[in-house]
């Protein structure tokens, strides 16, 4: 137990994979060989998530690049589960206590603003939910005070730190908007519970995030790990991880399950195939969304799916909000990505070029080095060196700008935010169909 910490990614025969990180260098020996830090970079992949074969394209359409011209690849949903560690958990069920809601939603008289129209309001965009954002957040921090009291200092800084809660807003929208091809937009028991379990992996994932990267700050916030510790940290993960797979089980919906099971399985996917791509100039654009749906788009898309099907919808109604799902979730990225090169560290809440500087090579780099190579080949010299020079970081965030790597970005975003419009067409007119449209506008507006 003195070796550095390790990532075991596990998964169990009925409940989806969990991704734990167990650190394993709290003893003295193990901090001195580790140069004092318990939360050590220094991390053995025990097993690895391994699809089976993509043997269905109906279902879970994983998309292609808009810039490029290849075939596109589809994410089976209904794939056999990753090939990995089996582990046996068992829980103590927590009773689902939920408001019914009967009042039918009425489209508002106006009509969704384009991103280049002005500032999209999150609060315009949440509207028709703020009520089930509230009781959301009530309920995932009693999950993890009631359970775990040790855990209940952390709560505000696990569910808080200025998050907008993006993900389960989606859920609550997507819920209603398809209820409405059923003439209501009363959701059921199953859709907040969903909701729950979203915001649970997505926070989960952020926080072993932090751990893996050794952050200090999150959304201008110290991250747990800098508060309490990578002990309570991973703790707080595992914790979430293993709770929401448990409420997972409990929605009694294999559909639902297979499609968050493999997301899980795609956070691994993503975080190792990042891992593998450090300072790698030769990365393509196709291999970038990839990334980008593994680690951002592959929770949304499912969401959205997962919401469709619990309204009991029709296979076409649920592939196009998969659809839309993916095509937000990877314009989502694409914009944060952009937003790395150019908000300050204290819009920001993260260092500028923080990425780039760490060898994450994003959509603005990739572009930038495809004009690069058409120049001098200065900026490649400088990722090649690994921004060995004092200055090269700036140099590099400039030269990104020169070559019209942020103005290429931008518009691989407006291109997946107009997919992802085009596939609501299949709901029928509500408010939450609107807040839908807005929230593709609030993600472009971001990068204007």
């Amino acid at each position: 137990r003195t070796r550095a910490p390790s990532l075991y990614i596990t998964h169990s025969l009925v409940m989806p994979p969990s991704l734990c990180i167990r650190s394993l260098a709290s003893s003295a020996p193990a901090q001195q060989r580790l140069g004092g830090r318990a939360g050590s970079r220094s991390l053995r992949v025990l097993a690895v998530a391994s699809p089976g074969p993509h043997a269905s394209a109906k279902n879970s359409p994983k998309g292609t690049s808009v810039a490029s011209s290849t075939s596109s690849s589809r994410r089976d949903t209904n794939v056999a589960p990753a090939r990995v560690a089996i582990t046996e958990a068992t829980e103590t069920t927590e009773a689902a206590t939920t408001t019914s809601e009967t009042t039918a939603e009425t489209p508002s008289t106006s009509t969704s603003s384009s991103a280049a129209s002005g500032v999209v309001a999150v609060d315009d965009v949440l509207a028709p939910v703020s009520d089930d954002m509230v009781q959301l957040d009530m309920s995932v921090r009693n999950i993890v005070g009631q359970r775990n009291p040790m855990l209940m200092a952390a709560a505000d800084q696990i569910f808080g730190a200025g998050g907008k809660k993006i993900r389960p807003a989606v859920v609550f929208l997507v819920s209603r908007a398809t209820m409405q091809l059923h003439g209501t937009s009363e959701m059921n028991a199953k859709h907040r519970k969903l909701a729950e379990i979203i915001e649970m992996i997505h926070t989960a994932s952020l926080v072993h995030d932090d751990v893996l990267d050794e952050c200090d700050l999150r959304r201008g916030a110290a991250t747990v790990n800098q508060k309490y510790g990578t002990r309570l940290a991973v703790l707080a993960g595992d914790f979430l991880f293993a709770q929401s797979s448990w409420f997972l089980a409990n929605l009694d919906n294999l559909e639902v399950i297979k499609l968050i099971s493999r997301v899980i399985a795609d956070f691994a996917d993503g975080e190792i195939a990042q891992a593998s791509s450090l300072f790698d100039t030769s990365i393509t654009v196709e291999q970038y969304v990839d990334k980008s749906f593994y680690k951002t788009a592959s929770l949304i898309a499912a969401s959205c799916r997962s919401a469709a099907a619990l309204s009991d919808v029709s296979d076409e109604v649920k592939e196009a909000c998969y659809e839309y799902g993916r095509a937000l979730g990877i314009a989502f990225q694409i914009v944060d990505d952009v937003l790395d090169f150019t908000q300050s560290t204290e819009t920001l809440g993260k260092p500028r070029g923080q990425d780039l500087a760490s060898g994450n090579l994003t959509a603005p780099a990739i572009f930038a080095l495809q004009r690069d190579a058409e120049a001098d080949g200065q900026l490649l010299d400088i990722i090649d060196s690994e921004f060995m020079e004092e200055d090269s970081l700036e140099r590099a965030l400039g030269y990104v700008e020169e070559f019209g790597g942020l103005d290429a970005a931008r518009k691989l975003a407006e291109e997946y935010a107009q997919k992802a419009r085009d596939s609501l067409s299949v709901l029928p007119d509500s408010a939450s169909k609107e807040s839908l449209n807005l929230l593709v506008d609030y993600v472009l507006c971001r990068v204007y």
